[in-house]
C-alpha cells in the first residue's frame, strides 16, 4: 500500500465532503443559478443542436475523410501559389466546425506533410475561429454587426498571423522550400471542384436551415426566409447526387432516406425539425456500413459527436450557472463582469483576450457564454476580442502546439492572436 496514494484519496474525499456540506442549497442566488443553467441548456438544445450541430459534425467529419495529402501538397506546400494557398487556408473555417483542440490533428497533419508555416497557421486559426455555423449563430444571437465583424476579423487575422509567422521564421521556411523544390506533388484522387461542391452542398443545408426570420416583410432576406426549407431540400438533393456520382454512395439507400424524410415532412407539417432529423438519420444509415471514404466519413463524424456534444451541453450549463441568461443573473454578480470587461478600455480588451486565450471553448459554446457575459455588462469591444481569441486558442492547444512546432513558434502565435484581438476589440468598441 502506498500511503502517498492513499492520502490523495483522503484529500479527495474530504474535498467532496466539505463541498457538499457547505453547498448553499436554498439560497436565492444559488438556486436561481441552477435554474438558469437548465433554462439555457433547454433553450440551446431546442434552438440549435439539431439544425446547427448535426450538419456541422458531418461537415467536420468530411474534412478527415475527403481532404487528401495530395491536396495538402498542391495547395499548401512550399511550391504552391501563395495567393491560392493563403486564400484557401483563410476560409477553411467555413467548412469546419471544430474547436481549438479538434483542429490540432488536422494542423499537425498538413504541417508535417509539408505545408508551409504561414498557410498552416492560417488554417490553424481559421479552422476554429470561423465556420458557417459559428457565423450563423453569432449573427443570429448576438447581432448582425458582431457576426460580420467576427467573420471579417477571423479571415483577416488568419492571413496576417500566417504571414507574420512566415516572416518571423523566414530562414526555416526558406530551407523547407528548398528541400521540397525537387519533390513531386502527387495527384489528388478527385478534382478539387468536386470536393468543393460536396462541402458547398452541405453548407447550403446548414445555412438555409438556420436562416433567421427577417424583421422586414420584403427584400432579399425575407425572400430567402420564405423559401428556406425549399432551398434546404434542394441543397440536400444536390448533396445526395454528389455522393452517388463522385463518392460511391448507394443510390438505393439514399433514396430510402429521402423517402423517409419526405414522409416525415407530410406527417409532421409545421415541425420541420422532424424531417430534418429523419434525413440525417437516414444519411447515417446509408453511409455507416460502407467501406473506404464513406465509412471513414461517418466514423470521423461520430467521433466528433462524442467529443463535442458533452462539452457543448456542459459548457452551456456552466455558462447559465455562472452568468445566467440575458436579463437574469447566475451565481456571479453582473457587477463583477462589468468591472472586469465593461467599457472599451485597453485593460478590458486585453483582459478579455488573455482569459479567452487560456480558456477552453468547445465548438459553439462561445456564443451562449458570450450572450451571458453581454447580458451581465460586458462591453462590445471585449466581446469581439473574446470571440476572436477564444475559439482559436486554449491552454491544451498551446501544449500540443509546443510539441508540434516548438516553444518559439507557439509563443509567437499566441502573442500575435492576443495582440490583434485586443487591438481589434478596441477599434470595434469605439465604432459600435
Amino acid at each position: 500500500m502506498s500511503w502517498k496514494e492513499e492520502w490523495k484519496w483522503l484529500a479527495g474525499f474530504a474535498a467532496v465532503f466539505f463541498a457538499l456540506y457547505f453547498l448553499p442549497v436554498g439560497t436565492p442566488r444559488f438556486d436561481g443559478a441552477l435554474n438558469e443553467a437548465l433554462e439555457l441548456a433547454k433553450w440551446y438544445t431546442r434552438e440549435h443542436v439539431l439544425l446547427c450541430l448535426v450538419p456541422a459534425l458531418f461537415i467536420a467529419g468530411g474534412i478527415s475523410a475527403f481532404v487528401s495529402q495530395a491536396s495538402v501538397m498542391k495547395y499548401f506546400g512550399a511550391k504552391a501559389d501563395k495567393v491560392l494557398s493563403y486564400g484557401v487556408a483563410s476560409v477553411s473555417g467555413t467548412i469546419l466546425a471544430v474547436c481549438s483542440c479538434t483542429v490540432l490533428p488536422l494542423f499537425s497533419g498538413i504541417y508535417k506533410r509539408g505545408a508551409g508555416l504561414g498557410p498552416a497557421i492560417a488554417f490553424l486559426f481559421s479552422g476554429p475561429a470561423i465556420n458557417v455555423l459559428a457565423i450563423v449563430l453569432t449573427a443570429r444571437i448576438l447581432g448582425f454587426e458582431m457576426g460580420s465583424a467576427r467573420a471579417l476579423g477571423a479571415v483577416v487575422f488568419s492571413v496576417v498571423i500566417g504571414l507574420a509567422m512566415h516572416f518571423l521564421f523566414l530562414k526555416e521556411e526558406t530551407k523547407k522550400a528548398n528541400d521540397q523544390a525537387d519533390l513531386p506533388v502527387p495527384e489528388a484522387p478527385r478534382p478539387l471542384w468536386q470536393t468543393v461542391l460536396y462541402f458547398a452542398a452541405m453548407c447550403g443545408v446548414l445555412i438555409f436551415a438556420n436562416w433567421g426570420k427577417s424583421e422586414e416583410t420584403s427584400g432579399f432576406f425575407y425572400a430567402i426566409y420564405s423559401v428556406k426549407w425549399i432551398l434546404t431540400s434542394l441543397s440536400a438533393a444536390a448533396f445526395a447526387v454528389i455522393l452517388v456520382l463522385w463518392f460511391g454512395a448507394k443510390a438505393s439507400k439514399l433514396a430510402w432516406a429521402a423517402a423517409a424524410a419526405l414522409a416525415a415532412g407530410f406527417l409532421f407539417r409545421g415541425m420541420p425539425v422532424v424531417p430534418f432529423s429523419v434525413g440525417f438519420i437516414g444519411l447515417s444509415w446509408a453511409i455507416s456500413g460502407e467501406e473506404g471514404e464513406l465509412g471513414d466519413w461517418f466514423a470521423a463524424s461520430w467521433d466528433l459527436a462524442k467529443q463535442i456534444f458533452p462539452l457543448l451541453i456542459g459548457g452551456v450549463m456552466a455558462s447559465g450557472f455562472l452568468l445566467g441568461r440575458p436579463g437574469h443573473e447566475g451565481v456571479i454578480p453582473s457587477a463583477w463582469v462589468a468591472w472586469a470587461v465593461g467599457g472599451n478600455s485597453f485593460a478590458a480588451n486585453f483582459f478579455s483576450s488573455v482569459v479567452a486565450a487560456f480558456m477552453y471553448f468547445a465548438t459553439l459554446t462561445e456564443v451562449p457564454i458570450l450572450q451571458g457575459l453581454l447580458g451581465s455588462g460586458m462591453g462590445k469591444g471585449p466581446a469581439l476580442a473574446l470571440l476572436l481569441a477564444g475559439p482559436a486558442l486554449s491552454l491544451p492547444s498551446m501544449l500540443v502546439l509546443r510539441s508540434v512546432m516548438g516553444t518559439k513558434k507557439t509563443v509567437a502565435y499566441v502573442s500575435l492572436v492576443v495582440a490583434l484581438s485586443t487591438l481589434t476589440g478596441m477599434v470595434y468598441g469605439a465604432l459600435f
